[in-house]
């Protein structure tokens, strides 16, 4: 009996390699497998962000009071306005007189500075009523000192050499302590927590602060668990292709900004900024999405105010973040021509101002909306080099996809350029999309290109 059971067993064994292998025979090792593995929201295929700076966005610092200003954003052309972190702010250990955003007390509650849940709900109703989606920040990978869970779950947190709580390791980030996603207990909590805030409240998803520090697998799963409530929209603070596989649909492109930033004050040639170019096409996921700016709260707060960062390249920067491969992102205030760093744990209110600048992201924002070229992951066209005279001073490319073409020439440089494009492949009428005339394409066509000066050809 027991040789019988061995060899049935074995039998068993055999039948079971036989048909795993079959599995394995039935894809193809020589056919190429797409990277993403997630489904993106339809909705996000053409879609821009905005980062929204609750605080310091109006003088009341509330929901109720950032709601005058959605259909401004609206007409700028905005689909996904992110709103940085809503939840009550530690009082142990806080930084400034109000604290950061960054230290949660209450994953389950909004912060009473800006307002009631209710006025929250209020908010997410109004932004879903006009069409546009809303995300919200969220902290996962550390508490403030005085969150209950320090006291239910001690043993979420990761500890010190002394045995004691910490903040994140090697960060001076003192006014947090950091979780050990380790423990089971507190993924499963934060599972719960995220799927909390979509279930009850209906938003579209989150942009989960510094993603990378907590393990891929956590939010594999926490994606997983949330796109059965409803498709959501996952945006990363990092910079990893592993994230986008099935966890996340986009992360930030701080290479592109720093090459950008180096460039416009004449430290770096465009070198660098062709290098990001060639390395975006070559060997980023096809149907990922890269985050593209020219500021957010992190550059703002950390290195100046954007005209500082950029100069006279400022323009040109924003039209570039908002051409390449990419979503745009817009930050608090910068429409409005944002000239100093706001501050990040005290009361600093942005003054709001017509400016060029609103216009500009309108216009950009208008071509990105109903050319497929531009659009996000694989439902927009790949960038191609179009080589000129000036490759060490102009950057041009086009992008086509659904018989729609643009074709950017733009002179990255302090100084003025004639350049000639070498456009044979592109032989045809286009329209300058912001001067509205027409341009005729021969095959070597001159351009003279002020500093910092660009165009955008439509097809």
């Amino acid at each position: 009996m027991v040789l019988m059971t061995l060899f049935t067993l074995g039998q068993w064994g055999c039948q079971s390699n036989t048909q795993e292998n079959a599995m394995e025979q039935q894809v193809d090792p020589y056919q190429p497998q797409p990277y993403v593995k997630l489904s993106h929201p339809e909705w996000s295929k053409n879609a821009t962000i905005y980062e929204v700076n609750i605080r310091q966005y109006t003088p009341e610092g509330t929901f109720k009071a950032f709601e005058q200003h959605l259909p401004r954003l609206k007409a700028m052309g905005i689909d996904i306005l992110w709103l940085m972190p809503i939840h009550p702010i530690g009082e142990k250990n806080r930084k400034g007189e109000m604290g950061s955003y960054y230290s949660v007390k209450d994953y389950y509650w909004v912060n009473p500075e800006f307002g009631s849940r209710e006025d929250f709900q209020h908010l997410v109703d109004k932004i879903h009523e006009m069409g546009m989606y809303v995300i919200i920040d969220w902290v996962a990978n550390h508490s403030a000192w005085d969150n209950p869970l320090t006291e239910e779950h001690p043993e979420w947190y990761s500890k010190n050499r002394e045995g004691n709580f910490q903040p994140t390791p090697w960060y001076d980030w003192d006014d947090i302590i950091d979780f050990d996603y380790e423990q089971p207990g507190i993924r499963e909590y934060m599972t719960s927590a995220l799927k909390y805030w979509v279930k009850e409240t209906n938003i579209d998803g989150f942009r989960c602060d510094v993603a990378g520090f907590m393990p891929t697998d956590f939010w594999n799963n926490a994606r997983k668990e949330l796109d059965a409530i409803k498709p959501v929209f996952m945006l990363a603070e990092w910079e990893s292709r592993d994230l986008h596989q099935e966890a996340f649909d986009m992360t930030y492109s701080w290479s592109l900004w720093e090459k950008m930033h180096l460039a416009a004050l004449g430290k770096t040639s465009i070198a660098p900024l062709v290098e990001y170019m060639a390395h975006d096409v070559s060997t980023f996921p096809k149907n990922a999405y890269r985050m593209t700016f020219t500021d957010n709260h992190d550059k703002n707060s950390w290195e100046g105010n954007m005209y500082s960062n950029f100069g006279e390249g400022l323009e040109a920067a924003m039209v570039l973040a908002a051409t390449v491969n990419g979503m745009p992102l817009v930050y608090s205030g910068q429409e409005a021509g944002l000239d100093r760093s706001l501050k990040f744990f005290d009361k600093d209110e942005i003054a709001w101002k017509d400016h060029p600048n609103a216009a500009l992201y309108q216009k950009l924002f208008k071509l990105k909306h109903q050319n497929h070229a531009l659009w996000n992951g694989a439902w927009g066209g790949e960038m191609v080099r179009i080589y000129s005279d000036k490759m060490d001073q102009v950057i041009s490319f086009s992008r086509e996809a659904e018989e729609d073409l643009v074709i950017i020439v733009m002179n990255y440089s302090a100084s003025p350029v004639e350049v000639s494009l070498k456009s044979a492949p592109y032989k045809g009428n286009y329209q300058d999309w912001f001067s509205g005339d027409t341009v005729e394409l021969k095959g070597n066509d001159q351009f003279s290109l002020k500093p910092w000066g660009y165009k955008v050809l439509v097809k």
